[in-house]
């Protein structure tokens, strides 16, 4: 090798040094500026320079993580909560759940048949001392943790089966709710037609009486039936006579109906409350335009007023009866959406001190008020139906209540409209899916919420679009020509008896594990107002008796489910019912079980106590309001000792709030 050629390769060495203790000094600067120089929100450091948060120490700077401090002196990271954009989005989501299909279709028929007016006592009464002192309390639970209906149960961790008892709760729901949205959007679609298609008789409709008209009892061999029944039953549903032999296919044109349902949820809940926040005032003040406008037509057909005597005239034997209690019970937990996780997750969103008492009063009462209405209206419509069938006892129309007054007697009443009634079949049946879409959003939500917050790493629109899709594919059996005889099996095990029994545990695991006096201790310091005796007698003794009473009445009471008051269902039917509604209420003692075992030490007083005494995650979400709210409870522990005699005077000064009065 000649001296060039050895000075050519020296050089090429060297040249390749320096290129890598260049690098070197480049990746250390990197580095140094990366893992110790501060950096603003854009990622820049002091020096100017960009810098990748991925090599940032301190992951709660990563995928928008912020660090929360323990009392044992941890760091635990938790993700970013979104939040409404303003305190109205809250209100209008909350009316756009409580006030949904159950108030038109499920409060006439509940009240028909437990006393009329009579059963407006037990109702108001249960809502006063359930409705309301539940509604709050989930509100306030989830707007002070900002946590789902699971991850709540923070505050006694042994309890954490409740909140997925009252998710499983919220899918046993939706997965046959969006099924009646469909049936809306159905008739929607054909009331567009020149001849409303429920007002004519088929040639192969016996008895029929075309909605509109007066029977003739001299062409009539038999009970008479509306066109409007027919047509739901023989044209729209094609329903079966039983599941016996199975439930059929899926019929085509509701199934198209139960996708586009299903598409509109997953347009509104795609960007989570951002979106869903928007639409919410659409959803919650549309129905009302409508309604009273269907209220004045009502109230204004021939024999409406029979239909609301028939509605309002109390039965005063069934007051003192206890399935009158239960069916209000169950009225004002599936009208207020209270137990099914809905509350807490949409509070979680609010900003840390929005006033949900005074969202909860106002919601609760409007509530009910629109549930007097839906009551007045529809039996205004079934007076008039009587008046033109010619009976004079308005409880032979009613039929079966449910599905059937929102599709067969509404519908009897538009056609009654001498002005284009068209125009009264479109707004009514665009109330009834927005009613619908306002509720399955909650309850989609819902369930987003609790599988978001178990992985975060999931964007929430893969999330939305993964929970339709399943939820459009169960959906599939409600529109088979069995489909509605799964829906009332499903509605009538699935829908409100597991619910009872999680509110029970609710009420037990706040109140009487993690205390009433620190419960009410966390909403003055969150709303700075004091809880009254109201509230705290209610919370701790009047709500868990009622519904421990009526649970144990409908346990015992209880009788096979018969659709229409005539089929019996095959055997495995009742089976399966059972086995949906003793699988949310059996994940109660299992998640006992599993934290028993989780938190277990030396002895089992020591293993119950980290069992069910609240975690050290427990609080409000931001660092700085945690500080001042672990000072705020240490000063009114304090106070407590000083008042403190023995057991009996502390529930008795939780439950007038003593201990909170200035002496």
């Amino acid at each position: 090798m000649d001296i060039k050629t050895m000075q050519r390769s020296f050089e090429k060495e060297c040249g390749l040094l320096k290129t890598l203790s260049d690098k070197t000094t480049r990746d250390e600067n990197f580095s140094t500026s990366a893992l110790v120089l501060p950096k603003d929100s854009n990622g820049i450091n002091e020096k100017g320079d960009r810098v990748n948060a991925g090599f940032d120490p301190s992951p709660e700077n990563v995928n928008d993580l912020k660090a929360i401090d323990s009392e044992d002196g941890k760091k635990r990271n938790v993700a970013e909560r979104p939040t409404w954009d303003n305190q109205i989005e809250f209100l209008m989501s909350c009316i756009a759940t409580s006030v949904g299909l159950g108030n038109v279709w499920r409060f006439p028929f509940v009240a028909y048949q437990n006393g009329g007016g009579a059963f407006l006592i037990p109702y108001i009464i249960v809502l006063l001392v359930i409705g309301k002192p539940m509604y709050f309390l989930e509100t306030v639970l989830g707007q002070f943790s900002s946590g789902n209906c699971v991850k709540i149960w923070a505050l006694s961790p042994a309890m954490t089966g409740t909140g997925y008892a009252q998710t499983l709760g919220a899918v046993y729901v939706l997965s046959y709710y969006v099924s009646i949205i469909a049936l809306c959007l159905y008739y929607f679609g054909v009331s567009f037609n020149a001849t409303l298609p429920w007002t004519q008789c088929l040639p192969e409709w016996r008895n029929c009486v075309p909605s509109g008209q007066s029977a003739n009892l001299t062409e009539i061999q038999g009970e008479a039936v509306s066109s409007a029944q027919l047509y739901f039953t023989e044209t729209v549903l094609r329903q079966s006579d039983g599941i016996d032999d199975g439930i059929g296919i899926p019929l085509w044109d509701l199934t198209l109906c139960l996708l586009v349902s299903w598409l509109i949820i997953f347009v509104i809940v795609a960007r989570g409350v951002k979106s869903s926040g928007k639409a919410a005032y659409f959803l919650a003040l549309f129905p009302y335009v409508v309604m009273f406008i269907l209220l004045i037509r009502a109230v204004t057909l021939p024999g409406a007023g029979n239909g609301i005597l028939f509605f309002i005239t109390p039965q005063w034997s069934k007051i003192l009866e206890v399935r009158v209690w239960y069916a209000a019970v169950t009225q004002v937990f599936f009208s207020l959406s209270v137990c099914s996780g809905t509350l807490i997750m949409f509070s979680s969103y609010n900003k840390f001190s929005q006033n949900v008492y005074r969202d909860s009063m106002i919601v609760t009462t409007l509530d009910t008020f629109t549930s007097l209405i839906s009551g007045i209206t529809i039996f205004g419509v079934l007076g008039n139906l009587a008046y033109q069938l010619g009976y004079d006892d308005v409880g032979r129309v009613i039929g079966a209540g449910g599905t059937s007054l929102a599709f067969i007697s509404y519908p009897d009443a538009i056609a009654q409209s001498p002005i284009v009634p068209q125009l009264f079949a479109v707004l009514f049946f665009l109330m009834m899916a927005v009613l619908g879409v306002g509720s399955g959003v909650a309850l989609l939500s819902t369930v987003n919420t609790v599988l978001l917050d178990a992985f975060p790493r999931v964007p929430t629109v893969y999330m939305s679009a993964t929970t339709c899709t399943i939820g459009f594919l169960v959906g599939l059996i409600y529109v088979t020509p069995g489909g509605q005889y799964i829906l009332e099996l499903v509605d009538y095990y699935g829908g409100t008896f597991m619910r009872l029994f999680a509110a029970i545990t609710e009420t037990i695991g706040v109140f009487w594990i993690y205390g009433l006096e620190n419960l009410c201790v966390d909403i003055e310091f969150m709303l700075n107002i004091k809880t009254s005796f109201y509230w705290r007698i209610c919370w701790a003794i009047v709500t868990p008796v009622i519904m421990i009473v009526v649970f144990i009445y409908a346990l015992i009471t209880t009788e096979a489910l018969l659709f229409g008051n005539v089929y019996v269902y095959p055997r495995g039917a009742y089976i399966a019912g059972s086995a949906l509604q003793y699988a949310g209420m059996v994940l109660i003692p299992i998640f006992i079980a599993l934290a028993l075992w989780k938190y277990r030490s030396g002895t089992f007083i020591e293993t119950v106590k980290r069992s069910f005494l609240k975690k050290d995650t427990y609080g409000p979400r931001e660092i700085q309001k945690r500080e001042e709210w672990r000072a705020f409870r240490r000063d009114a522990k304090s106070e407590r000792k000083l008042k403190r005699k023995n057991w009996f005077h502390h529930v008795l000064y939780s439950l007038i709030g003593g201990y909170r009065r200035k002496r």
